[in-house]
């Protein structure tokens, strides 16, 4: 006779016990997001961490460690969260880590501005790819749609500009023959503002939640990083791969916004925020506006004066033997690295010249313009290699006072930060650019394979001065030489 009633007790019961399960899979549920959260904030501390380290040449290795582990932090937290196969996500970090080293052995340092502007474009290609799909499956249940299909327009704006805008700049940084020269046509800067206007009115209809629009944005977007990129001058570059890395960190937080995570978040903005600052440094150091770098017009138009009308007859040359002998009591040494130091590795090179100068009782020292090479901070790091102290380094707010005090400032691989044509040619591509005035050292001393221009393209009226000696030469083999007859001097 209990069986009846044993059985309506047990279906009474039974939505109780459904209910109970589902509480206890919310508790869990609970359990693991507050587990992620924790994570997220030990990665974001890791960041900030590694961000400050990176403020000094001592703790640059440290802070760049710190920062890596955050992230891989972040990543773990995410894929374990996520439900993904453990197989799956632990091979996928496995092929992506084993390209990424791969990737760091094989660069060599002068490709690096390259490798910079390519991971720039894979920042942006992956937040577009983030928000695509999570509007072609949606996983996150956001209490504001509208919001929600708002940042991801402005990820697929962002992030499709910062793609293919870091392609081309990668491109000209190569060198390659289709990128080498600025190019525009009449009405670019008008086609690109209706670009902008279009694409964020779709930003504006993705509020409506049906995510149609987002591939209208990424493909005009794609269209508008090419055109933004490609009127920009070799010589700008620098200031362009400064924005290109804070697009990058900007579509990161608005996919962020988009699915809802913590951290990427946190890291985007940190990574916009701390690229706009560059960009408004390199900006300063370019004396160039904002403006002109986020519209894409950034060179300046003219020819200048000719290489004949510059050099012919004017220039100076001299040998190691010549320069050992100029060199043999000098109280105050300059030295200029540039791109062309590094395309020779002849900073350890540099750096026995310098010992071998200390030893005669020289004072050396080693200015550094704000986009000397084709990065920021590209000489510092070429510097470090070779263990060159960094209180010897100075910037070129610091050194441009004292070099009428300096008996000979050496140049080597260095082009358009120390021409003169910045301040006299308001035609020229880099009128207006603060350059190192090392015009006023006593003499100067130029190390260089010939008289070929440098990024900007432009002849350089420092070669043809009158305190002005050319050293030709591959950068790595007139340094040894000297080197060599320093010692038998």
């Amino acid at each position: 006779m209990f069986s009846p009633l044993l059985a309506a007790a047990t279906e009474l019961a039974k939505p109780a016990a459904d209910a109970l399960e589902k509480v206890e899979e919310a508790i869990e549920a609970a359990g693991a997001v507050r587990v992620a959260n924790v994570g997220y904030l030990v990665a974001s501390i890791l960041f900030i961490l590694g961000i400050k380290g990176m403020t000094h040449p001592r703790t640059a290795v440290r802070g760049n460690l710190l920062g890596a582990i955050g992230m891989l932090i972040a990543v773990v937290v995410t894929l374990t969260i996520s439900g993904a196969p453990p197989a799956v996500w632990i091979a996928g970090m496995l092929v992506g880590g084993g390209i990424g080293i791969f990737m760091a052995i094989k660069i060599q340092m002068t490709q690096m501005p390259q490798m910079v502007a390519l991971l720039n474009g894979f920042g942006g290609i992956a937040s577009v790819l983030v928000a695509g799909a999570e509007i072609i499956h949606p996983t996150s249940s956001s209490d504001s749609p509208e919001t929600a299909g708002l940042f991801a327009g402005l990820t697929g704006l962002i992030g499709a500009v910062t793609f293919t805008g870091s392609l081309v700049a990668a491109g000209k940084l190569q060198e390659l023959p289709q990128f080498k020269k600025p190019w525009s046509f009449g009405g670019q800067q008008l086609v690109n503002a209706l670009l902008v206007g279009v694409a964020v009115l779709l930003c504006l209809e993705m509020t409506d939640g049906t995510g149609w629009e987002y591939f209208a944005i990424v493909l005009l977007s794609f269209v508008l990083g090419v055109l933004l990129t490609t009127p920009i001058g070799g010589a700008d570059m620098p200031v362009v791969i400064a924005l290109l890395n804070s697009y990058s960190g900007l579509a990161a937080a608005a996919a962020g916004f988009v699915i809802d995570n913590n951290v990427l978040i946190i890291a985007g903005s940190l990574v916009g925020a701390s690229g706009l600052i560059l960009t408004k440094i390199m900006c300063k150091a370019m004396n160039r506006s904002l403006a002109n770098v986020l519209f894409g017009k950034m060179e300046a138009s003219g020819t200048g004066p000719t290489d004949d009308e510059v050099y012919a007859g004017k220039i100076k040359r001299t040998s190691p033997e010549e320069l050992a002998m100029l060199l043999d009591g000098v109280q105050r040494v300059v030295v200029v690295p540039g791109y062309g130091l590094a395309v020779a590795q002849a900073q350890h090179t540099v750096r026995e010249l310098a010992n071998l100068l200390e030893a005669k009782g020289a004072t050396v020292e080693y200015a550094i313009h704000p986009v000397a090479g084709r990065m920021p901070g590209h000489m510092n790091v070429l510097l470090a290699e070779a263990d060159v102290p960094y209180d010897q380094l100075k910037e070129m707010d610091e050194v441009n006072p004292t070099f009428a005090q300096c008996d000979v400032a050496i140049v080597i691989g260095a082009n358009d930060v120390v021409n003169p044509l910045a301040n006299t040619d308001p035609t020229s591509p880099i009128a207006g650019m603060p350059i190192l005035n090392v015009g006023e050292a006593r003499t100067v001393v130029v190390v260089k394979r010939s008289l070929s221009p440098g990024f900007a393209g432009i002849p350089n009226p420092l070669f043809a001065a009158d305190n002005c000696l050319m050293l030709f030469g591959d950068g790595k083999k007139a340094l040894v030489e000297l080197v060599a007859a320093l010692k038998e001097s």
